[in-house]
């Protein structure tokens, strides 16, 4: 059989879908929405929906995200999330300026690389929150933040591959 008769048809004039540039930005406003789903508990065991989507837009792809666009997605994920307003700003520009400064410094970066920079980027965002958390006067202890850090850790490749399904369907391949 002829080669050119087993590849798939080409779509030639079909390209990224016209909106295609604000769909990150989209999926992140909706993963930090998902903070606002009824979910009791004692302690917060659940991780950062709108981080680990931010982290995980970021790593995939460096081009579609203009830097200031941290801020007002932070912003959002701070009104939804509860944290004090400012604090989602900072972290994700400064994880912004950090994974920037990855990019220059690394010639390649396979997965494992891209899980441990996001699992170190995790701990600090949990970190901070507990931090956060023991200055506003909540007796919480170090080990209530393990539980939340481990199912962050643990969940990003389901985040990461996520975004690479929904990156896949923007750009129409």
């Amino acid at each position: 059989m002829v080669r050119a008769a087993l590849t798939p048809p080409r779509r030639i004039g079909q390209g990224p879908w016209p909106l295609a540039v604000y769909v990150p930005a989209v999926t992140v406003l909706a993963a930090s929405l998902l903070a606002a789903l009824p979910i009791v508990s004692t302690i917060g065991w659940y991780p950062d929906f709108g981080y680990l989507v931010f982290v995980g837009w970021r790593l995939l792809r460096a081009d579609p995200w203009p830097a200031w666009w941290a801020a007002p997605l932070g912003f959002v994920n701070d009104l939804f999330t509860g944290y004090p307003v400012g604090f989602s700003i900072a972290l994700w520009s400064a994880t912004m300026l950090a994974l920037d400064l990855i990019d220059r410094r690394t010639m390649w970066r396979d997965y494992w690389i891209e899980w441990v920079v996001a699992a170190v980027l995790i701990a600090i965002d949990e970190w901070l929150q507990w931090r956060i958390a023991e200055t506003a006067g909540g007796p919480l202890p170090f080990a209530a933040m393990v539980p939340p850090l481990v199912i962050s850790v643990c969940a990003f490749p389901a985040f990461a591959w996520l975004v690479s399904r929904i990156d896949a369907w923007r750009l129409g391949r």
